[in-house]
């Protein structure tokens, strides 16, 4: 199953929750409300998420003069995906990392941490920035707000249902009512959200390899980049890191170690990746 086709379906499934929950509320009054209540709380943040997002970082526009290398790659990269050069930021951190952020090709800024500028060979940065161009060529972060106006209206209506649940408000069109059913639904309801939130999230970065390894035409370039980023995260924390905005980086810069942390992590699991890319490889 391609990337695409599990992104639009974890999204239908998203759309579902809705519905039901809705439709335990009573119609689809509550359910227009909730929705257009979640769309407004999360216009604000997609229009104005680099900057949310760099000042959370302190991230600083380098100039082409600071780091020629580095603008050469984005520049490169750039012009092979057809998109605009977009804005090359440094985030103050020793921990290796990158992340891309803006609405859309035309707003788009590539940000990357002191500490992988130091780590990884060029070779290897140049497989990370093309990762992060693939993120802007797929336009991820548009899918990922209209995942978060979903999940962000299933928390909402989840809300509703409880209160509703609990003062015994709740009933289906014959007037019938079941709390209790109504209570759990509503407690699992924004779990299962947060849940296939993380599987979007996850088939992004699967998708971004591959339009990244396609751009460099260095699968392995990336894949040794991953190996390096994967060692270093659990040895160098980040500072500034906030859970929110942990889907934004190329590794996750939430240390995780296996079990039930791995499901509930953004990121898919680093030796899957490389495995990937290493199969792209071989199969040239």
């Amino acid at each position: 199953m391609t990337s695409q086709l599990k992104t639009a379906m974890l999204l239908g499934l998203l759309s579902a929750i809705i519905i039901i929950l809705g439709g335990l509320m009573g119609g689809r009054t509550g359910v227009i409300f909730a929705f257009g209540l979640a769309v407004i709380m999360n216009v604000g943040s997609y229009w104005y998420s680099d900057k949310i997002v760099l000042s959370m970082y302190s991230a600083r526009e380098l100039s082409p003069e600071e780091a020629p290398y580095l603008h050469q790659i984005v520049e490169e990269l750039a012009a092979r995906a057809g998109i605009p050069k977009p804005r090359v930021c440094i985030v103050p951190e020793e921990a290796p990392n990158a992340f891309a952020t803006g609405r859309n090709p035309e707003n788009a800024v590539v940000a990357v941490t002191d500490g992988i500028m130091r780590l990884l060979s060029p070779q290897e940065l140049r497989g990370v920035i093309a990762h992060e161009i693939g993120h802007i060529v797929n336009r991820d972060i548009l899918i990922q707000t209209i995942a978060g106006v979903m999940a962000s209206a299933i928390v909402t209506l989840a809300n509703i249902l409880q209160f509703s649940a609990i003062f015994g408000g709740n009933r289906d069109e014959n007037g019938n009512s079941n709390p209790l059913a109504a209570l759990v639904l509503a407690i699992l309801a924004p779990i299962a959200a947060s849940l296939i939130q993380m599987a979007i999230s996850r088939s992004r970065e699967y998708l971004a390899d591959d339009t990244g390894a396609a751009l460099c035409g260095q699968p392995l370039a990336l894949a040794g980049a991953l190996h390096r980023l994967g060692q270093a995260s659990g040895q160098i924390p980040m500072h500034q890191g906030n859970p929110s905005t942990e889907q934004m980086f190329i590794v996750t810069p939430l240390f995780r170690n296996g079990g039930m942390a791995r499901l509930f992590s953004t990121h898919p699991p680093l030796e899957e990746r490389i495995a990937r890319l290493q199969a792209m490889a071989r199969h040239g």
